[in-house]
């Protein structure tokens, strides 16, 4: 998922660099969104593994 982050947000830096503002302004919002998502995740995760839920014996 933060693969995808950092590949929409070069998509937006190249688009912006080339004057596509609208296609840069969308790439950008994408991932912003997916790299929130991607710490959301990482959050909860990291806590579930201090807490020791979920781990494999």
């Amino acid at each position: 998922m933060l693969e995808w982050a950092l590949i929409f947000l070069v998509i937006a830096l190249v688009a912006g660099a080339l004057g596509f503002t609208g296609v840069a302004k969308g790439a950008a919002t994408i991932a912003k969104v997916l790299f929130f998502i991607f710490i959301a995740v990482f959050l909860i995760l990291l806590l579930l593994a201090i807490l020791g839920i979920g781990a494999v014996a």
